[in-house]
């Protein structure tokens, strides 16, 4: 058997590794050079009418993918989305809570007079309702404004110059470049994210977009960001451009998202899953018109009534759970408080407390469930106070100790901790395995507990508690 076209074959394919090794941007060079001497057929071969007609797509491309204005361009606009989020959503969420916590009297009234047990309406009604009630009254008016402005920049075609501006810093990780793709998939959620991974042909660089597409908020996570950024980052500032301070905050929230996507990417290239970049071309599709219903349809249909209809599901029973780990007890102390307690010490060296970890372990299963479950722990060692608004929040937090540095941590660990159930599950059935499920929990875990202390103690030490 003649083995000589496979040995060339072999030869070849050696000397193409070693000219990736040796210069990165080898294979760039090639598709540059395919596509230089393509236009210049095209020049020669094709004849343009109307050559005074101006390329518009390429004009603002070179605004939108320019090294310089590119990424300014893009906070900008991240910025201006999530401040008229904030801004939006505010009284709107208040007529919603006033409406569903005064249903909440109906309910109550209606178990005293069917001479209910209280352990059954305190089930039900402060439980599983209450916690409903918080989800959609709190939930719902951020999505409804949030997901058509983003939607919006998804059709306009905008997303994927985004992917094309952080191309290179992904690559410079030692990941694929089209992992900047299913991180913005990320943003919708993170399990569709990891799904649109297929396709990174490389595994490790697959694997490395699966392990760390968790970093950046998803759907469930946006809303506590938004709520916890109005209350404790806004206040920082004065009251004239508090929603502009906690918009800037939820925008710095995933740039830190990002930043530790490439510095994960980088630290897993070098580590457990070494070997080098590849390299891929990305076409940027035409910009296009928006189509108003159908932004409308995606946005409030397929993600906010998909994402509210879930939480929902997930709230109701997790709620009544929590109501009766808070109110079964143990030689006169809840099961969640003995929980919370055992917590307390490691919470506090994360600028947290035993009652927040609790409630992102319970909240497993789904981030929208984490605040709520926080809430519910809290309201069950004193008044169970009716959360009709965002002030009432605030109280709630403040009472149980809450600093803007304890707000600052919440934010940063519902941003870097743990996968939800649904997403740990995606990753299992993406990879076969269950090492890298628990792989993924473990590190991301990690990397919000580091974090998290860094800040905590650095606060302490600068005196800025």
């Amino acid at each position: 058997m003649n083995n000589t076209p496979q040995k060339s074959y072999n030869k070849i394919e050696k000397l193409v590794n070693d000219k990736i090794n040796n210069n990165p941007s080898f294979g760039d060079n090639i598709v540059t050079s395919i596509y230089q001497k393509a236009e210049k057929i095209a020049k020669d071969v094709v004849t343009v009418n109307d050559e005074k007609k101006v390329d518009w797509d390429k004009k603002v491309d070179k605004i939108l993918t320019s090294k310089i204005t590119g990424y300014p361009i893009m906070l900008i606009l991240l910025g201006v989305v999530f401040w008229i989020t904030i801004q939006g959503a505010n009284y709107p969420s208040e007529v919603l809570a006033s409406i569903l916590f005064g249903i909440e009297g109906e309910l109550t009234e209606f178990f005293i007079s069917l001479n209910a047990p209280k352990w059954l309406h305190g089930l039900l009604v402060l439980g599983m309702y209450r916690t409903l009630a918080w989800v959609v009254s709190v939930m719902l008016p951020p999505m409804a404004i949030f997901f058509p402005l983003f939607t919006l920049m998804e059709d306009l075609g905008y997303l994927p110059r985004v992917a094309f501006n952080l191309d290179n810093l992904f690559r410079k990780a030692g990941a694929h470049g089209k992992q900047a793709l299913t991180m913005s998939m990320g943003f919708g959620c993170n399990a569709a994210g990891i799904v649109a991974c297929r396709i990174i042909d490389s595994p490790r660089e697959r694997l490395i977009a699966i392990i760390t597409n968790n970093y950046v908020p998803c759907n469930g996570r946006f809303p506590t960001l938004i709520a916890i950024s109005m209350i404790f980052m806004g206040s920082l500032a004065a009251s004239h451009f508090s929603s502009v301070f906690a918009s800037l905050s939820v925008v710095s929230m995933i740039l830190i998202g990002i930043l530790v996507t490439l510095l994960v990417s980088k630290f897993l290239s070098k580590t457990f899953l070494k070997g080098v970049p590849s390299s891929f071309t990305l076409e940027l599709p035409p910009y296009r018109k928006p189509q108003v219903g159908r932004i409308l349809i995606r946005s409030l249909i397929d993600r906010t009534l998909f994402v509210l209809g879930r939480a929902v599901m997930v709230a109701a029973p997790a709620g009544a759970i929590t109501w009766l780990v808070a109110n079964i007890t143990i030689g006169d102390v809840s099961i969640l408080n003995h929980a919370a307690s055992f917590l307390d010490p490691l919470g506090k060296l994360l600028g947290l407390d035993g009652f927040i970890l609790m409630a992102f372990i319970l909240g497993l299963p789904a981030n929208e469930i984490v605040l709520p479950i926080l809430i519910m722990s809290y309201m069950s060692q004193g008044a169970m106070l009716e959360l009709d608004s965002l002030t009432a929040l605030k109280n709630l937090l403040i009472n149980n100790g809450w600093t803007w540095v304890t707000g600052l941590n919440f934010m940063l660990f519902s941003l870097l901790h743990f996968p939800c159930g649904t997403t740990l599950l995606t990753i299992r059935k993406e990879t076969n395995s269950l090492k890298w499920p628990f792989f993924t929990f473990l590190i991301t875990t990690a990397t919000a507990v580091l974090v998290t202390f860094i800040i905590n103690i650095t606060t302490n030490l600068l005196g800025l508690v």
